[in-house]
């Protein structure tokens, strides 16, 4: 599965790994997303979602029924 985040979007970036002498090969910086699981009351069930770390304090912050919302406002199924 790709390191996307469901809430924030956050994919990989690229960029070079430099070496001692300077040589430059290509290499991915991957979010830190991790798969967490949710009760969601207004559905009675759980969800389970990817996050980032980033995502994941955000749904701390706001709760899990804004973070659903805004995630299919994106066009993901949850």
């Amino acid at each position: 599965m790709s390191a996307h985040c469901m809430l924030t979007g956050a994919r990989p970036g690229f960029g070079n790994r430099v070496s001692h002498s300077h040589r430059r090969t290509s290499r991915r910086f991957d979010p830190n997303v991790q798969s967490k699981r949710y009760w969601l009351p207004s559905e009675g069930r759980y969800v389970r979602l990817r996050l980032s770390v980033r995502g994941i304090r955000t749904v701390d912050a706001t709760g899990v029924e804004a973070a659903v919302a805004r995630i299919r406002a994106r066009g993901v199924r949850v």
